[in-house]
């Protein structure tokens, strides 16, 4: 998808939300995100660990190594 594609749907998806509040924690959102100086947190990381942030990434990506949600609230239930 394109960067004007994405401007598009987000506006698209902005002028389908009727919920004040939560059209509010959006703008919120985009203004904490904007004011933020791209890649802070990524360059205080190591080679390896953003290595390895990537590729936890891309696994996430795969349904197969996804646990769900009932799976985690039986496993660990005696701390819920």
């Amino acid at each position: 998808m394109t960067t004007l594609e994405i401007k598009n749907n987000f506006h698209l998806l902005i002028d389908s939300i009727e919920n004040e509040n939560l059209l509010r924690k959006f703008y919120e959102l985009m203004l904490r995100k904007r004011a933020l100086k791209d890649g802070i947190l990524w360059n205080k990381l190591s080679d390896e660990e953003r290595d390895e942030l990537l590729l936890a990434n891309e696994e996430s990506e795969n349904p197969d190594h996804l646990i769900s949600h009932d799976e985690i609230k039986k496993k660990y239930s005696e701390w819920l």
